[in-house]
């Protein structure tokens, strides 16, 4: 038997996989497009391929994420702030805060000694401290998205980006370029604008170590060092930060089942 998480985002949709005995056995990562029922039908199917399972296999599924409510056969809906807790505990169960950075919001987490959620705060009014906004000013620098973490660290001056707007900031940009500011200076002004309000929203649950950074902007090595300067010290990342959410809910399916087999065997006695 095996245990299904799915998380379902803004841009992307997540599944992993988990064993009887909590060990990852597959896991898959794509666009979610037009469709979000489509994109998760998708990652399901692509995680069992990949361990040449069938769907039958799957005790039990959780969903979450903005589209939880559209998976096929989901048993359970769980809430993204969970997920991403258990997800941060099952890897490092040290964490005490998880930062979460995606595509359309931002979160930070405060995780309690058994990995439950004591406390959260949530960015998700204004795309200016996520990833989406990171693609709006790599459009306008006509550079790779994935290439902006690398370039910032090539920069040798401090600029500022200080709107809180995707909009005004993405002007200051451009002003910045007319003004022939060199682009990884640039590009490390945006993502110390990004890190800063990152920052001022998880101080208020208040941040305390160890700290995991997950989501999409966690791969974004300039990001996660303009971060770790105004926190102060450094942050765990995952291997694969995108999957936390779904590892998390396919966490939270394992231990369904396992509490479910402990209350069959306790009635039996």
């Amino acid at each position: 038997m095996i245990f299904a998480g799915i998380d379902v985002g803004s841009l992307t949709s997540k599944c992993v996989l988990l064993d009887s005995k909590g060990k990852v056995i597959s896991s898959s990562l794509s666009l979610v497009g037009a469709q979000s029922r489509k994109a998760a039908e998708r990652v399901l199917s692509e995680a069992l391929s990949k361990a040449s399972l069938k769907r039958e296999e799957i005790g039990y599924m959780v969903s979450t994420g903005y589209g939880r409510g559209v998976v096929p056969d989901a048993n359970a809906e769980v809430t993204e702030i969970t997920c991403h807790a258990r997800g941060a505990y099952f890897l490092s169960p040290e964490v005490r805060t998880v930062i979460d950075v995606g595509g359309q919001d931002s979160k930070a987490i405060s995780v309690s000694e058994k990995g439950r959620v004591l406390a959260f705060t949530t960015n998700d009014k204004c795309a200016a401290g996520c990833g989406r906004f990171l693609e709006v000013i790599a459009n306008a620098l006509e550079i790779r998205f994935e290439d902006m973490g690398e370039l910032s660290l090539k920069s040798t001056k401090q600029l500022e980006v200080s709107s809180m707007c995707t909009v005004f900031a993405e002007s200051e940009v451009v002003g910045l370029v007319a003004a022939e500011e060199s682009v990884p200076d640039i590009v490390a002004a945006v993502h110390r604008s990004i890190a800063r309000r990152v920052r001022n929203m998880a101080m208020r649950i208040p941040v305390r170590e160890k700290v995991m950074m997950t989501g999409g902007v966690a791969k974004n090595i300039g990001v996660v060092k303009a971060l770790e300067g105004f926190l102060g010290f450094s942050l765990v990342i995952p291997e694969e930060p995108q999957l936390v959410g779904a590892l998390g809910a396919a966490v939270i399916a394992l231990e369904h089942s396992q509490n479910l087999a402990k209350a069959q065997t306790k009635n039996q006695a």
